[in-house]
């Protein structure tokens, strides 16, 4: 076992497959000789060479054409777009291309790539460098949606994406990548894609979340007083609506968390199906803690803006009062 962060167990995560798999190649802006901007491609050009981990011009929507043809021809292309603002022109190839070979080709080509994606606020990032656009990709039909939220977790479940048949949006909250460490096995291991984890265990009411909230979700509940039960999707789509379902069914109660805008979040479609799945077990309309209908504002007001663990709280109290 290793004492690692975020950044390291992605790092560990492609070297593992990487040796696995001679297939898997890896580019981007800056990937190669820098390591990323974030530094999480680190020495794997050195490791692996130029022909399987090399940087790109900045043209996101060329890195993604590039990959679906590499993807096609029996490559497993790992792209990174630089954040997740950048993904804008990109989304044609993602969204009419990768996600639709499979059913446009009748199964006769797949596109197994794996994109990851530097994902949200809280390091003072200028403009377009810090938003949460996992509501926009889940709703594309061919397309898979993780985002992890510790580093086990964030290794675990990147060789399962290195393993997908099928095109996989890999959301890296840029927040805590370095903010936490956690004991991580240093062999390999995965986590199924699709299946929530409890992060904890409580009676009183349900907060669902992923990502980076996730951690200010475990602020908010050691400061309650009430017996919390916190569900990470770990994967938005398809994610673990009957971890979801049972857990509220226990509980009666919900707040779901993320730091989207909240019109039209993930978490609108979290409540939709509570309502549908848990009606009659609900003892309160279900909370909602999210990003404001805003564009995201520059340093100063940028925590401002983020869900944090007073937020949480109140929706907590609020939710329990009800």
């Amino acid at each position: 076992m290793a004492n690692i962060t975020l950044v390291q167990a992605i790092n560990l995560a492609l070297i593992q497959e990487m040796e696995r798999n001679d297939s898997i190649v890896l580019l981007g802006e800056d990937i190669g000789v820098n390591g990323g901007v974030f530094r999480v491609t680190e020495g794997l050009q050195k490791r692996f060479g130029g022909a399987r981990v090399f940087d790109t011009p900045l043209a996101e929507s060329g890195i993604i054409g590039l990959s679906i043809g590499m993807a096609m021809g029996g490559l497993h292309p790992v792209p990174e777009i630089q954040f997740e603002g950048f993904l804008g022109p990109a989304y044609d190839q993602i969204c009419s291309h990768a996600a639709r070979m499979r059913s446009r080709t009748r199964g006769a080509f797949t596109v197994p790539m794996t994109i990851r994606i530097p994902v949200g606020g809280g390091i003072h990032a200028p403009e377009l460098h810090s938003d949460s656009p996992e509501a926009i990709y889940a709703h594309t039909p061919g397309l898979k949606v993780v985002m992890p939220s510790s580093p086990y977790d964030a290794k675990g479940l990147l060789t399962s994406c290195l393993r997908e048949p099928d095109p996989v949006l890999f959301f890296e909250p840029k927040r805590i990548y370095r903010a936490i460490r956690e004991e991580v096995p240093e062999d390999e291991y995965t986590l199924p894609l699709g299946v929530a984890r409890t992060v904890c265990e409580g009676s009183d009411l349900t907060i669902v979340s992923w990502g980076a909230s996730v951690v200010q979700c475990m602020q908010a509940i050691e400061k309650s007083e009430q017996s919390i039960e916190l569900i990470d999707l770990r994967t938005i789509y398809p994610f673990d609506m009957d971890a979801v379902a049972t857990s509220v069914k226990k509980t009666g109660r919900c707040v779901v968390v993320h730091e989207a805008p909240l019109t039209c979040g993930f978490g609108s479609e979290i409540a939709a199906r509570i309502m549908e799945r848990c009606f009659l077990e609900l003892e309160a309309p279900v909370q909602r803690v999210a990003g404001y209908d805003t564009t995201m504002p520059y340093y100063k007001m940028e925590l401002d803006y983020l869900p944090d663990s007073y937020r949480v709280q109140r929706a907590i109290e609020d939710c329990l009062a009800y």
